[in-house]
């Protein structure tokens, strides 16, 4: 119990720590994965949160308060 407890903790402490990264750098590493994939046509695009309607996030950014969305050419 305790072990889980500990992990929780330093599980919600990093959250935040990704949230809050710059969407740019953000963005280059998202599109780095998708291209070491393989994936081709795709479009990586950076919205403000409350923008986001039916698009797939892929990433949050600037403490939560943009999005990364994905979407096949």
């Amino acid at each position: 119990m305790k072990k889980m407890i500990v992990f929780l903790a330093l599980s919600l402490a990093v959250v935040p720590a990704f949230a809050a990264k710059n969407c740019e750098e953000l963005k280059s590493e998202i599109a780095a994965k998708l291209d070491a994939k393989g994936v081709k046509g795709y479009t990586l695009e950076i919205v403000a949160t409350e923008e986001v309607k039916d698009q797939k996030v892929v990433g949050s950014c600037e403490a939560g308060t943009k999005k990364i969305t994905y979407k096949k050419d």
